[in-house]
């Protein structure tokens, strides 16, 4: 990358999360944005006062919140209310803040060659902006079973281009986020070109397999969200991937023009399952 972070024309960015039971992702998370905003400016709210503290923190900011075992759609909402008012906190010490899942990394085109603190620095973020959601999955023709010590993308290739992580994830005012980052109330949003959200959910099949087991999980609901990651590997197992980089240009255009009439500030794919072959230049940046 071009750019570090403590370069003086560079703003102060922070991002924030809320997770249970996801301390592989959260390692992860904290190994990718640690390097790209600095340990210091990461906050993880852990879900519940059982929760381990993962063992790469460092310097990040881990916070301990009171469990509320809920069913997942009141759950969402109780869950991005308080990252909202988490991030009203931090914007008045913060230029902007960034939120997302734990398996979620925006990451900036490597082609760019700046790093994302330096990219955002300095494009319009008013009062938000998305990467284009990048949802990658395993061919299980062609893919084993995820290596939990390498990067993901060095193992996988295939990712279904899924309006569900095109998200509004930066913000540079307050705002409400609405459930899992999906959009900003009362706000439309800008699809940045150089910018990607890989969500990391659907990665590996036998993982996903796992979460069934997660008697948490399970006993609020959220079998079907595990399901739509199932899906996502059966998309892209059963595809023929395009490998043309002017899909991923095609896609953040219809994204920005097609919206649902019941959520204007939402993208939509119009139900088109388009998957793609990563581009090489991303491979091992998470």
């Amino acid at each position: 990358m071009g750019s570090t972070i403590n370069s003086s024309s560079n703003k102060k960015i922070a991002v924030i999360t809320m997770a249970r039971n996801d301390d592989f992702f959260l390692t992860r998370w904290i190994a990718y944005y640690g390097k790209e905003l600095g340990e210091e400016h990461c906050y993880i709210y852990l879900d519940g006062e059982d929760q381990p503290v993962p063992a790469n923190r460092g310097k990040v900011n881990v916070f301990h919140e009171k469990r509320v075992a809920e069913h997942v759609v009141k759950a969402e909402k109780r869950r991005l209310g308080f990252l909202s008012t988490i991030a009203k906190s931090l914007l008045e010490t913060y230029d902007m803040v960034i939120g997302v899942d734990a398996d979620e990394y925006l990451v900036v085109d490597p082609s760019i060659g700046k790093s994302l603190v330096a990219y955002l620095s300095e494009i319009p973020i008013d009062p938000c902006v998305s990467g284009l959601g990048i949802d990658v999955g395993q061919d299980r023709n062609s893919e084993p079973i995820l290596d939990r010590s390498l990067p993901f993308l060095g193992q996988r290739s295939y990712a279904l281009l899924s309006s569900r992580y095109t998200k509004p994830s930066v913000i540079s005012k307050p705002v409400n986020w609405g459930s899992g980052f999906h959009r900003v109330k009362g706000h439309n949003f800008r699809i940045d070109p150089n910018l990607y959200l890989f969500h990391f959910g659907s990665v590996d099949y036998d993982m996903i397999l796992d979460r069934f087991k997660d008697k948490d999980r399970m006993a609020t609901g959220r079998a079907g969200h595990i399901k739509k990651r199932a899906r996502t590997i059966d998309i892209i197992t059963n595809s023929k991937p395009k490998v043309d980089e002017k899909w991923l240009r095609l896609a953040r255009t219809l994204q920005t023009f097609a919206r649902p009439i019941w959520a204007w500030n939402k993208p939509t794919m119009l139900k088109w399952k388009l998957v793609v072959r990563i581009p090489d230049r991303f491979k091992g940046i998470v």
